[in-house]
């Protein structure tokens, strides 16, 4: 499988990743490797990890919690202590070793850390292959409030190894499968009728084409001023349900793909009352997700909750909550206005 190259970086798969990155290490002469990984990544990713990193530079490994409710600028702290205490420096380099939060964090604990310093995004889980460790962005949550605070940054490799996936559970493979099917929806329908009919899937390639497809969008939008407002079809509502039920006590905390997909259920109902999108692709984007997915009853006295957690979004301006809607799959209208009426009435026709 060739490596993809992306806006500053290259996206390798493989074994030949590893070998890129002893050649990065060697070239750019790094003082010490600081490997930031969880508790779960650390016992189950390291020890697959490390006979791959052939080098005699100084290694230290810096583990955090896992959990969305980790991902904050207290555990940023905590990190950036450390680092100074085991002697980083600008010549250092920052080597993440798990999913989201981990490559999310980690990526803006680098750039900030000495006004930033290179690090390399090591994906443990198809989330974080498809999505979180490729196109730049990096950032932490604000309480419950979805990468409230983050920067661009780029890391210097992306190397995918699809082995660590035989280390996360149904659940996390599920929570991937949601962004492969958002690029699907919104940029290649030929991914989503592949899931939907789920003849013969290889995750490798489903995987490389959900990167080629992030990569050409940001490719042309590195900061989201228009094409790459796509990437967050189904994410508006979404992040919104996500963050309820993650500061929720009494209930379950949903996964990031989780509360994803019904995010573009709701807004793939949104579609078709504002901009006509067929009725006929509504009913088959609810029914794939409702076969991968549990159904989670939205309880109609929280929907106030949600719509006040929508408030937050960053693509907001000027308090107008803006969502990305489709006249169809591949055809997409950005920054569109939706009454709060339709938004409850979207979660009552994801309830049904």
């Amino acid at each position: 499988m060739k490596s993809i190259k992306a806006v500053s970086y290259p996206v390798h798969f493989q074994e030949k990743g590893y070998k890129e990155l002893s050649n990065l290490i060697s070239n750019k002469n790094y003082s010490t490797l600081f490997i930031l990984a969880d508790e779960n990544t650390f016992e189950c990713c390291y020890p697959k990890f490390i006979p791959n990193l052939k080098t005699d530079i100084r290694i230290e490994v810096i583990e955090i919690e896992s959990g969305e409710i980790n991902k904050n600028l207290e555990t940023c702290a905590g990190v950036w202590n450390a680092i100074t205490e085991l002697g980083g420096d600008r010549k250092s380099l920052v080597i993440t070793l798990g999913g989201g939060v981990i490559t999310d964090l980690g990526g803006f604990v680098a750039s900030c850390y000495k006004r930033g310093i290179d690090f390399v995004n090591i994906p443990t889980t198809l989330l974080s292959m498809v999505d979180a460790s490729v196109g730049g962005k990096t950032g932490v949550d604000l309480g419950v409030l979805k990468n409230q605070i983050g920067l661009f940054a780029n890391p210097e490799m992306v190397i995918v190894d699809t082995n660590y996936l035989e280390t996360v559970t149904e659940r996390e493979i599920k929570s991937g499968t949601a962004e492969i099917i958002k690029y699907g929806i919104t940029y290649d329908s030929k991914l989503f009728y592949e899931i939907k009919n789920n003849k013969g899937l290889d995750i490798k390639d489903l995987i490389f084409r959900s990167i080629e497809i992030k990569n050409e969008v940001v490719l042309q939008d590195p900061k989201e001023k228009n094409l790459r407002k796509i990437l967050n079809f189904g994410h508006t509502l979404g992040h919104a349900i996500e963050s309820f039920y993650l500061e929720s006590e009494d209930k379950v905390n949903l996964t990031h793909g989780e509360a994803i997909a019904i995010g573009m259920v709701c807004e793939s109902y949104m579609s078709e009352k504002l901009l006509g999108f067929p009725t006929e692709k509504v009913l088959e984007v609810k029914d794939v997700v409702l076969s991968i997915y549990d159904k989670i009853d939205l309880l109609k006295e929280d929907f106030s909750a949600i719509l006040e957690l929508l408030k937050h979004d960053k693509k907001n301006v000027n308090g107008q909550v803006n969502f990305v809607l489709l006249n169809d799959f591949e055809d997409y209208k950005i920054d569109c206005k939706v009454p709060v009426d339709l938004i409850i009435e979207s979660m009552e026709f994801y309830n049904n």
